[in-house]
């Protein structure tokens, strides 16, 4: 991977819309132009071949964002010049949390579809459940629209430093049509779908949530039900099982541990389990492993067809990149894939964002409304706004 080391607050510094950066618990990459694209994830490890036989880049390193839809269109990137630096938490003091600033507004909120209307969808999803679906991720989306073009950069960077030990990401992808001028994806994952290195894999889903509270013992409370809640459980195993079936078959040792723990970003508690593997063959791509295990039912449900038929009936708007994955990877196949969660797409003076949550039998749909609120709070305390939408 070429190396430029310097500091995560200098790359996050010189970031601008058109550029792609990712930061990892591993790493920051910033990439700058474009040796070669593709909107295939299985053509990334022939890509990055081509650029190196080439001579056009030593040690070529791909960027990108993959959808939810398996039918739509990838946007992956060989920058021309890739800066890497290291891991956000690693670096983070005052000076550069002082970085966090409010966008100005004001905002014209829109939701799709309107809290009720989704209480109504998360109860039909409830009804719908039973041994062809087991359960089913359904979120909304809510359009904002600024008063002038939205500052990607500064959003980029509160993200940054309010959770600096995930994965923050802006990612340039093509223009729409109906908005001319620079499109980028953003956002702030806890969720790794795949990390691969040598021969060693790593998936870490979750899966179960609850708010957090200003009120320490309110947080706190929250923390402990999540723990003891048999339904977030459920919800959760669903999810480890299925990303431990996906590893298996690349694995000569997989370790799933039989209990989940609690891990917390700046808005939410998460049940969380490190699902690790030796790889059969060490030169497994970490994008074959990431589409073996896209899209897991952390976003989607199980099983996954029908969940999908029940998202396409139940959802309002075309998920796009939400739900998909974001990240990077080498020549040599080793890279980080995360859970494209807690995100918004920006163009021009508008901005889209979009939560879910997991529908299981028990599920209640003022608790799932409330639960895609919480959510959503990643995205809107990094504009600047600080109450419920």
């Amino acid at each position: 991977m070429p190396h430029h080391p310097t500091s995560p607050s200098s790359l996050l510094a010189a970031y601008a819309p058109g550029m792609s950066l990712i930061a990892t618990p591993e790493r920051t990459l910033l990439g700058e132009g474009a040796l070669d694209t593709t909107d295939d994830l299985a053509r990334v490890p022939e890509m990055l071949r081509g650029v190196r036989d080439a001579g056009w880049h030593r040690d070529p390193v791909a960027i990108g964002a993959v959808p939810f839809a398996p039918d739509a269109p990838a946007h992956l990137t060989v920058p021309a010049a890739v800066h890497t630096a290291p891991p956000l938490a690693s670096a983070r003091d005052a000076a550069e949390a002082a970085e966090r600033r409010a966008l100005p507004g004001p905002w014209k909120a829109e939701a799709l579809p309107e809290p009720e209307e989704h209480r109504t969808a998360v109860q039909r999803a409830v009804q719908s459940l039973g041994p062809d679906l087991e359960k089913v991720v359904l979120a909304r989306s809510l359009r904002l629209v600024g008063p002038g073009p939205v500052d990607a950069a500064q959003v980029l960077r509160n993200l940054a430093w309010r959770d600096p030990a995930g994965f923050t990401f802006a990612m340039n992808l093509p223009p729409r049509t109906e908005l001319p001028g620079p499109r980028t994806f953003i956002g702030a994952s806890p969720e790794l779908l795949v990390a691969k290195r040598g021969g060693r894999a790593l998936s870490n889903p979750l899966a179960g949530s609850r708010p957090r509270s200003a009120d320490a013992t309110k947080d706190q409370h929250n923390a402990v039900e999540l723990l003891g809640s048999a339904k977030d459980r459920r919800e959760h195993a669903l999810v480890v099982d299925a990303v431990a079936e996906g590893l298996r078959p690349f694995c000569t040792r997989l370790d799933v541990p039989g209990e989940p723990e609690l891990i917390r970003t700046a808005t939410m508690w998460h049940l969380s389990t490190r699902v690790t593997g030796e790889l059969a063959d060490p030169d497994t791509p970490s994008v074959e492993l990431a589409r073996a295990l896209h899209p897991t039912p952390a976003v989607c449900g199980t099983p996954t067809g029908a969940a999908r038929d029940a998202i396409s009936r139940l959802e309002p708007f075309d998920r796009g990149f939400y739900t998909g994955a974001v990240g990077y990877t080498d020549a040599s196949g080793d890279g980080e894939w995360a859970v494209a969660i807690r995100c918004a797409d920006i163009s021009g003076d508008g901005l889209d964002l979009y939560a879910g949550g997991g529908i299981v039998e028990g599920s209640d749909p003022a608790e799932e409304l409330d639960e895609t609120s919480a959510k959503l709070r990643t995205l809107l305390l990094a504009l600047g706004i600080n109450r419920a939408l």
